[in-house]
């Protein structure tokens, strides 16, 4: 693959918080390049040559396992029953909240994205009307690229330069976060603000895309942001919910955050809650099923009762979801079973197209990486894409000739006339001149004859490579949409020319069901998703029907374009080097063991341990771990010292910070004792160890560990294979996994990029580099 020589990155500042992860050495005795001493003096890695075969060091893991010491089994001792009752109560609330306020922000995005895209296309139309009498169109094309770019600019400038993490759908994101990967600044405040202004601004310039994608993004930040009853930017706390504050709990709310936005963006509660199962969560219970789904619901709920009012008819629930393809009537859209083979041909279509499309998207990607790196360059490039699809689209009306009579009930929102017979409107302007969901709605539901071949061929034709063009763009933007409408044009053409081909083709030809199937297929072989997608497109017709068509073209979608090349959203992961950890290990890697795996030598802390060696631990830039065994005593012999606990680098800044040490507490009698709650006030931005002053003299104190580490980690013996150690890590959301000998000395540590090293390629098992990208 090519080599990139540009620093990659998903929030294009280097990380805050200044961690670059743990030098792990590799299998083959690749030892890491020593930094030079100008590397150093700049204070962070040098920009390497990027490329897949890459891991990168600077994402860090998130605890999805509680530390159990004795401070958190105290409290929950202390826990009485209601106790527990209060706190189960207060998850249901949340999850309710989350949903409510998912609806209220999809509600604002879908009448902005409505009032805004009404005045754009008012005022080209009437100057299109205008000049076409009297000639001068070009300046009625000005007039659209302008409008565009202008728009576009905006969106993409907030995202260029304020929040780059809130480029593109977030959907990539939201997976890795609930993968266990910790993906900076990306459940931030900012980033959800910038998110929905972006979106608007994108959808409303005319680019190829959907308001669908950054739904799910902002129902993750809104739950991330609600369930810790606080906010880190606005510095306010509004003290609830604290007993939340901690990744396991953050995590299983963010699921249903990702849900509530599927169910509002689609008005589809159940496929939401599936959603997350398939392509996010790493671990499920029954309750957390439950929950999710209540919070989708409400979600759906609160959206349907505000668009009710909106459209002057408050209390009409029957509008679900912000993409609505109108329902589709049983009687008008049978099949047969002599259609399936062609369902089935249509979603080997769909998956040759999608692969076709993710290679594109994939070389344009890195592309965009290597040249258009700096912020002024994406937002001239966002500008040049609209000002692109503006033009496209003016030309493809123009010379379209496809002139169709407007009946006395027609559902166009804008007709064109342009060169057409009064009394008949530009059917090309139909797909073109309107927000793409309308489009997709135009597709499925017009009747047979709205639009010729030609028309439909050449719209996809064109469409197909401006989606894949603005897909990565510096702008918010799903590819949902873009997806069902490229495969809603080529699948009514499929109808139709079936229909052509057969002398009872009006019969069982409709055009609109194929328009549905052929949508199906296109989305599937782009992002392949089969179980929530199926359930998504069911509950968005709103017909039952169609089940088994859409599972077996998903199915057939995914397989063949699975065959040439993964998901854009995994190509996306992958190309950003994020150590992600799939469900299951490499085929092929039972005879790897955890000796071979793990990352040695171990930096232990006696159990009583002075305080200047934590700090000089914990300030070691070239190691900076975040986790180290606590052992009975560091014994000078060969001997592996005995294993105790663990304890994390959070733990040990909190007590730095509180000065938890033996000689002050018996010095101070009346010292408050640190509980639970001074580490959960200081999560999820833990202060730096270098803003933490310790005096000479605290330095030659010592600190004791047994209360605040974890007494119980998890351990394996050095011969455990490989999918043994992956199933273990995977399953349980491990950070950290001790590998101990016969007699319990610690001998390494297994972390998140020491597994997600190893994946199947061409030839068997290979292993990625660790670089500091």
């Amino acid at each position: 693959m090519a080599n990139i020589t540009k620093k990659v990155s998903w929030s294009s500042r280097a990380d805050e918080s200044g961690i670059t992860g743990e030098a792990t050495p590799l299998l083959n005795g690749a030892e890491q390049r020593p930094l030079s001493r100008q590397d150093s003096l700049r204070g962070r890695p040098k920009e390497i040559a990027h490329n897949e075969k890459l891991l990168s060091l600077k994402f860090e893991s998130l605890d999805y396992d509680n530390i159990e010491n004795q401070l958190f089994l105290e409290e929950e001792r202390r826990m009485s029953y209601m106790g527990f009752r209060c706190l189960e109560i207060s998850r249901w609330v949340v999850c309710g909240l989350i949903g409510f306020f998912t609806g209220l922000i999809a509600c604002f995005i879908d009448i902005a994205v409505e009032e805004l895209a009404g005045i754009k296309y008012q005022v080209v139309k009437k100057n299109i009307e205008n000049f076409t009498e009297v000639g001068g169109l070009s300046i009625s094309l000005i007039l659209w690229a302008v409008l565009n770019s202008a728009i576009v600019m905006v969106g993409a400038i907030i995202v260029a330069f304020f929040e780059p993490i809130a480029a593109g759908s977030g959907i990539p994101q939201i997976k890795c976060y609930l993968n266990g990967v910790k993906i900076p600044r990306v459940v931030r405040l900012k980033t959800l603000l910038v998110k929905v202004c972006g979106v608007i601004c994108s959808v409303v310039g005319g680019l190829a895309v959907g308001k669908e994608g950054p739904m799910i993004h902002s129902g993750a930040v809104v739950a991330a942001g609600i369930s810790q009853g606080r906010s880190t930017s606005l510095k306010r706390d509004f003290k609830i919910f604290e007993y939340f504050r901690r990744d396991t709990e953050k995590r299983d709310f963010v699921s249903a955050g990702a849900a509530a936005g599927v169910s509002a963006a689609f008005g589809a509660p159940v496929g939401g809650v599936l959603f997350s199962l398939e392509e996010g969560a790493s671990f499920w219970n029954q309750m957390l099923t439950w929950r999710i789904f209540f919070a989708s619901m409400i979600s759906t709920f609160t959206l349907n009762f505000f668009l009710s009012i909106y459209h002057n008819n408050p209390g009409d629930l029957s509008n679900p979801g912000l993409i609505n393809f109108g329902r589709f009537e049983t009687d008008t859209v049978a099949y047969y079973l002599y259609e399936i083979p062609l369902f089935i041909a249509m979603g080997a279509i769909g998956g040759l197209l999608g692969a076709l499309f993710n290679v594109l998207n994939y070389w344009l990607t890195i592309f965009r990486i290597r040249y258009v790196h700096r912020p002024c360059l994406q937002v001239m490039e966002a500008m040049l894409v609209a000002a692109v699809t503006a033009a496209v689209s003016f030309t493809m009306i123009y010379f379209s000739n496809d002139c169709q009579p407007l009946g006395p009930d027609h559902t166009e929102e804008y007709p064109l006339q342009l060169f057409c017979a009064d009394g008949e409107y530009n059917s090309m302007a139909t797909a073109f001149f309107n927000t793409p969901e309308r489009s997709v709605r135009s597709l499925f539901h017009t009747q047979p004859g709205t639009y010729n071949p030609l028309t439909l061929g050449l719209f996809t034709l064109t469409y197909f490579f401006l989606a894949c063009w603005t897909y990565g763009l510096a702008v918010s933007a799903g590819v949902f949409i873009p997806s069902l409408l490229i495969g809603a044009a080529w699948g009514r053409l499929f109808g139709i020319l079936l229909a052509s081909f057969t002398s009872t083709g009006n019969i069982w030809a409709v055009p609109g069901k194929y328009a549905l199937i052929g949508a199906a297929a296109q989305l599937g072989g782009i992002v392949r998703m089969t179980l929530s997608l199926t359930v998504i497109m069911v509950e968005a017709t709103g017909n039952v029907t169609y089940g088994l068509p859409i599972m077996l073209v998903l199915m057939t979608a995914k397989i063949v374009g699975d065959y040439f090349v993964e998901g854009l959203y995994d190509i996306h992961i992958k190309l950003q080097s994020v150590p992600f950890l799939h469900w299951d290990a490499p085929a092929t890697s039972h005879w790897l063991t955890a000796r071979e795996v793990m990352s040695s030598p171990v930096t232990c802390l006696n159990r009583l341990e002075k305080v200047g060696t934590i700090v000089d631990i914990l300030s070691n830039t070239s190691t900076n771990h975040n986790g180290f065994p606590v052992v009975v005593e560091v014994t000078a012999g060969d001997e592996p010292p005995k294993l105790c606990g663990l304890i994390l680098r959070s733990q040990l800044i909190v007590l730095l910070k509180h000065k938890v040490f033996v000689e002050l507490a018996r010095t101070r009698l009346t010292t408050r004792k640190l509980q639970l709650k001074d580490f959960r006030d200081a999560y999820p931005r833990f202060p730096p160890i270098q803003s933490i002053h310790v005096s000479q003299d605290e330095r030659e104190c010592m600190m004791d560990l047994t209360e605040f580490m974890n007494a119980t980690p998890y351990t394996v013996p050095r011969e455990t294979s490989l999918p043994r150690v992956f199933k273990l890590f995977r399953a349980l959301g491990l950070r950290h996994l001790v590998v101990v000998n016969d007699s319990n000395g610690v001998v390494g540590l297994v972390t998140r990029k020491d597994l997600a090293r190893y994946h199947l390629g061409k030839h068997g098992l290979e292993e990625l580099q660790l670089a500091q990208t």
